[in-house]
Order: structure tokens, then sequence, then C-alpha cells
């Protein structure tokens, strides 16, 4: 019986990977500024807001080249 060796990955597979780490580590520096309260807005103000620091790390992780998904559109009611 032959086995697979791991060393038959695709390229493609380790790039993900590589990538989900780069959002993981960006999410979690942002997050600890929050924390310790040195992390700034865009206009230089100091972010209070957890959500506020949610939506600058995933901001910063999509800029690194991260493969983090875009925020799901609200679903339109119907006029009935």
């Amino acid at each position: 019986m032959a086995t697979k060796s791991s060393s038959t990955r695709s390229s493609s597979a380790r790039s993900s990977s590589s990538k989900a780490s780069k959002g993981k580590s960006k999410i979690h520096k942002v997050m600890s500024e929050k924390k310790h309260g040195t992390l700034k807005s865009g206009s230089g103000k100091k972010v209070t807001s957890r959500k506020q620091a949610v939506a600058i790390a995933l901001n910063e992780a999509r800029e690194s080249g991260a493969n983090i998904p875009k925020k799901k559109a609200a679903k339109k009611k119907s006029s009935r």
C-alpha cells in the first residue's frame, strides 16, 4: 500500500493558511492595542468601542491581504 506524503499539497493550500495567520495576527495586534488604550481611529481619536475596534482590525487585515470575507448585506424587506 502506498501512503500519501504531505509534500504533495498544492501551493494554494499553503498560501491560504499564511493569509489566515496574517489576518489573525493583525486582529490580535489591534485588539491588544484597544485593550491597552492605544488604538486610534482614522481621525486620531482614541477608540473606546469594542465594535469599532473589531471593524478597524478587520479592515487592516483585509488591507494586508488576509482572506477575510466582506460583511454580509442585510436582507431587504418585501413590501406586501
